[in-house]
């Protein structure tokens, strides 16, 4: 199986709302997205890359696994 690649701000938001989650809105210090009852924090990587590392943590957090990610 291949592992996650970074991604960008944009990249993630994107493919977040094909999965369903809408937003991102204003709230706190981070920008977050909702779907269902489950509220998503999303990070501000400052014009950089989002880690697959931290990667692997949002997508864990909103209940996406890898290949489902993956194939999108």
């Amino acid at each position: 199986m291949a592992g996650l690649a970074p991604v960008s701000l944009d990249e993630l938001v994107r493919r977040l709302r094909r999965l369903g989650f809408a937003g991102p809105y204003a709230g706190g210090k981070h920008r977050f997205m909702v779907k269902g009852e489950l509220r998503l924090t999303i990070p501000n990587p400052h014009n950089r890359d989002i880690s697959p590392a931290l990667l692997a943590r949002i997508l864990r957090q909103a209940g996406v696994d890898r290949d489902t990610w993956l194939s999108d």
